[in-house]
């Protein structure tokens, strides 16, 4: 099949042929219908985050199962599924209390003593985050796919599988807004305008939008914000201070800086709670001020939209074919595998919400 792969840190995906397995037990052989191009792959290709090499990467898709392994319960030949890196074992302590995003289980993955996933020319090759969706076809563990409603679009589930489910989940489920709270969310990309709708439908009150680029305003607005300060030439921890007489009660770093997560708790009310969701580099540390904590003040991460993928993502499907939930309008080009180097291009320079690679049906 062919895969984007990665063989040098900086250096761009090169298209080649990659040979995949049969399903073992509990696998799911998958045909990739689509794949988001998100910011994390690129944090990888940069080097902030490392990884063996060589790896195929993507890891925002979906779409429709080839083939099953033994005992495979959760889906069938044929089925319409989206993929989702935070494959759950389903049985640790972060599983049996409601924390699937958070296992860290191994048995997902194929052990050391048996075949890779993924070669090439008999060589092992490196499956990023459970899934390597840059390929015509992908080898998962049945907890890492579920399956959804077959009149939903697979280009725009693709979406749901790692950067809608991220922001809105920070929204709904690691932040609990609630009905007329007041938001803020710093970067407009796909994971920040994810966390705007999330924050929408939730019920918030008060929605701003954070972003360097002035041609966000609109497109913000469409998924919800009710304001927006471009960051190019405003302070904007002042300027929501000023807007909201005092701090949002929940904001939102969707970028991966230090600066912007301080920004994020520096503009909180008292009682106010900060939600780093971008991947900040390994190595970099933030600094925040001692004293706000006396006003109750609270930062976190949120990994995933702290997700119950099984019974979000098809819930979201659902939302978006309700109209309630944004995804024909995140999707700014759609292209070929063989164009994934001009897709990161284009999201370095900060262009477009989200690329989605098609793959032939």
């Amino acid at each position: 099949m062919k895969a984007a792969v990665l063989r040098e840190v900086g250096a761009p995906l090169q298209i080649e042929d990659v040979q995949i397995g049969k399903p073992g037990p509990r696998e799911v052989l998958i045909r990739t219908a689509a794949a988001g191009v998100c910011h994390s792959d690129l944090h990888f290709i940069e080097g902030l985050y490392p990884y063996a090499l060589p790896v195929v990467l993507g890891h925002e898709s979906a779409g429709v199962v080839e083939q099953v392994g033994r005992d495979v319960r959760m889906v069938k030949p044929g089925d319409h599924v989206i993929t989702c890196l935070s494959a759950y074992c389903g049985h640790c302590d972060q599983c049996l209390t409601g924390h699937l995003s958070l296992c860290n289980g191994q048995e997902t993955r194929r052990g050391k003593d048996e075949a890779p996933r993924l070669s090439q020319v008999g060589a092992p090759m490196a499956q990023f985050a459970n899934l390597s969706s840059f390929a015509e076809q992908m080898l998962v563990h049945e907890h890492a796919c579920v399956a959804i409603r077959k009149d939903m679009p697979l280009d725009r589930a693709a979406l749901i599988g790692c950067g809608v489910m991220t922001g809105v989940g920070a929204a709904i489920h690691t932040s609990h807004v609630r009905p007329g709270e007041s938001v803020a969310v710093i970067g407009c990309g796909g994971v920040g305008l994810a966390a705007i709708n999330g924050a929408a439908i939730a019920g918030a009150g008060q929605i701003i939008a954070i972003d360097i680029s002035p041609a966000k305003d609109n497109l913000s607005r469409t998924f919800g914000a009710t304001d927006f300060i471009c960051a190019a030439d405003t302070d904007p921890v002042k300027a929501v201070l000023e807007m909201t007489k005092g701090g949002v009660h929940h904001s939102f770093e969707a970028i991966g800086l230090s600066k912007t997560a301080e920004q994020a708790f520096d503009m909180l009310r008292r009682g106010g709670t900060a939600n780093v969701i971008g991947m900040i580099p390994v190595g970099e540390r933030i600094s925040l001020p001692g004293s706000a904590f006396l006003g109750e003040k609270r930062i976190q991460g949120s990994v995933m939209g702290s997700n119950r993928f099984p019974v979000d993502m098809p819930r979201l499907v659902d939302f978006y074919m309700a109209g309630k939930l944004k995804l024909d309008e995140m999707i700014s080009r759609r292209l070929k595998l063989e164009a994934v180097n001009s897709a990161f291009d284009d999201l370095k320079r900060g262009e477009v919400a989200r690329s989605v690679i098609v793959f032939d049906a």
